[in-house]
């Protein structure tokens, strides 16, 4: 039987949902709000059930009305996300990409970013270094570029893996003759280590066990950086043993200025995360660029 939705009412449902307000998807869509509450109500009386559960402050989905958004959302994305990238077949890529990304990322992404605006000189990039991970995408950001380690936690932006870099444990040689070499992750518990303080939100080290599960082992600081390379330097110093990506460490390795620490379980790896909102589709711009970024760091440190 041929489904006789409206897809503009549903897509009229969805922006309301989106914005949180009958106002906000009339401003969001150009429609006067009367309108959009006339669809609203359309599409209740062609499914029979209640959406939407109205108070004078806020709107709250009813079970009906999750499971239609759950369903229809990613359709209506990937709609709009398809009328794009055929149009961008026909033109240049062109216009803003606000974006940002953690002030050591561009150690891997600055020479990417260059080659991607000199292929497509109609974009017009604006990155902007700063350690806010996905609460930039409040603001008016297109992309947020991150770096991240373990299970993601929910979110109202959608992620996209770019790059998944190996860690491994490393400590200075003076450090090891001082404390011996761990062979237990349940030693580090004891050990003096290096830790983040609001990067990767400051979590406990986390490993990887025979089943793939996280294992989550706090330690102890008093050495709190923010930054992969101070890590380094603090562990060259012989300030703590520090959980980092293993690709910018092979010169300290090789010369002995740092060892690896072979432990019963291995570091979970370091991920580099691409976001941006769930409110509206992702642009052919942000898409050209994510999947530029992923096919230039296909590989990263896999020779580490």
């Amino acid at each position: 039987m041929r489904s006789t939705l409206d897809l503009n009412t549903v897509r009229v449902y969805v922006a309301v949902v989106d914005e949180q307000s009958f106002s906000g998807a009339a401003r969001l869509l150009a429609l006067p709000s009367s309108n959009v509450s006339r669809h609203v109500a359309s599409l209740e009386r062609r499914l029979g059930v209640r959406l939407l559960e109205r108070s004078t402050r806020h709107l709250h989905m009813t079970e009906a009305g999750r499971l239609l958004y759950a369903r229809a959302k990613p359709l209506l994305d990937a709609l709009l996300s398809t009328e794009e990238e055929l149009g961008a077949v026909q033109r240049e890529l062109r216009g803003p990409l606000r974006m940002c990304m953690p002030n050591e990322a561009p150690r891997l992404l600055a020479p990417i970013l260059a080659e991607f605006c000199s292929l497509h000189p109609g974009i017009e990039l604006e990155c902007d270094t700063r350690l806010t991970g996905l609460e930039v995408l409040r603001e008016d950001m297109d992309l947020s570029i991150f770096f991240h380690r373990g299970p993601q936690d929910d979110s109202a932006f959608i992620t996209l893996e770019l790059a998944t870099l190996p860690s491994i444990v490393v400590a200075a040689p003076a450090l090891l003759a001082r404390t011996g070499m761990p062979r237990h992750v349940r030693e580090l518990k004891s050990l003096p280590c290096i830790t983040t303080a609001s990067a990767l939100k400051g979590q406990p080290w986390q490993f990887i066990d025979t089943a793939g599960d996280i294992v989550k082992v706090p330690v102890r600081s008093r050495y709190r950086v923010n930054s992969g390379e101070l890590a380094v330097a603090g562990a060259r110093e012989g300030l703590g043993f520090a959980i980092v990506a293993a690709y910018p460490c092979q010169d300290d390795l090789a010369v002995g200025r740092l060892q690896e620490v072979q432990l019963d379980l291995r570091p979970a790896p370091l991920q580099l995360l691409g976001a941006y909102s769930h409110r509206h589709s992702v642009t052919a711009r942000v898409r050209a660029l994510l999947e530029f970024i992923q096919a230039r760091l296909q590989g990263v440190g896999d020779s580490s």
